[in-house]
């Protein structure tokens, strides 16, 4: 039994159904600092190091993609010192937390319209993912400037650069077309799709690839999330029958 499956049984889950692409939308840093009576950018540097602990509990319970929510595109309208405060808080986590992902094997992926991007924020995200090309243990997906939206537009326009070039004619264009021109096509869609802070609606995350994702809602703030919830959410994934649309007796 490797290490994986035994931390997996000690978890009370089952090895062969752990998802193997979970998706989490980090909602309600917010409303946990205001609970704490502290400033919204506390709660933010406390959803961070709630993600430094899931990311490598994702990694021992055997999952292989992690994406998060991390700056959406329409994230922008947020009030500047928040914005300001956000983009820093991305920078120096990092810039803190590379070498222990290189260490650790995890591969960093970033997915999102990043020339809109501070300079100095872009380059560290590219520098990150240079340098983990070679992990191979738990990719985590950061969508950084990222809308689900905007992510369709983005591949339809490259499909339509095709058929003006006269590479693709209209008529043979097919679902799958869309999915390689989406930001990160080798990484497959998620199994198991998670929000935090009880909202009920997907806030324009992965439209396109949480098609036939389960979803998972807990009424806990993200900086409160931990390993034991992690665990809950998966236990609920696998007491569900997934259907793809079709009929399950």
């Amino acid at each position: 039994m490797t290490d994986t499956e035994s931390i997996v049984k000690e978890a009370g889950l089952s090895p062969a159904r752990i998802p193997e692409h979970i998706a989490i939308i980090m909602d309600g840093n917010g409303r946990w600092a205001k609970a704490q009576g502290k400033e919204r950018l506390e709660g933010h540097w406390q959803g961070y190091r709630t993600l430094k602990n899931i990311v490598y509990d994702a990694d021992a319970l055997g999952v292989r993609y992690l994406t998060v929510y991390g700056f959406s595109s329409e994230n922008w309208v947020r009030p500047e010192n928040e914005v300001d405060g956000l983009m820093d808080l991305m920078l120096r986590a990092m810039q803190s937390e590379i070498e222990e992902l290189i260490e650790s094997g995890v591969r960093v992926r970033v997915s999102g319209r990043l020339h809109e991007l501070p300079p100095d924020l872009r380059a560290e995200f590219e520098s990150a993912m240079n340098r983990t090309t070679t992990c191979h243990r738990l990719t985590f997906h950061l969508a950084i400037n990222y809308g689900g939206r905007a992510e369709v537009v983005d591949a339809v326009r490259t499909i339509a650069q095709k058929v003006q070039d006269g590479t693709l004619a209209p008529a043979d264009i097919q679902e799958s077309h869309i999915s390689s021109n989406l930001y990160a096509p080798d990484i497959p869609d998620p199994d198991l799709l998670i929000r935090t802070a009880g909202e009920l609606r997907l806030s324009n995350f992965l439209l396109w690839e949480t098609a036939y994702s389960e979803i998972y809602v807990t009424p806990t703030c993200w900086p409160a999330f931990d390993r034991d919830h992690l665990i809950a959410a998966i236990a609920d994934y696998q007491r569900r029958i997934r259907k793809f649309g079709a009929v399950v007796e």
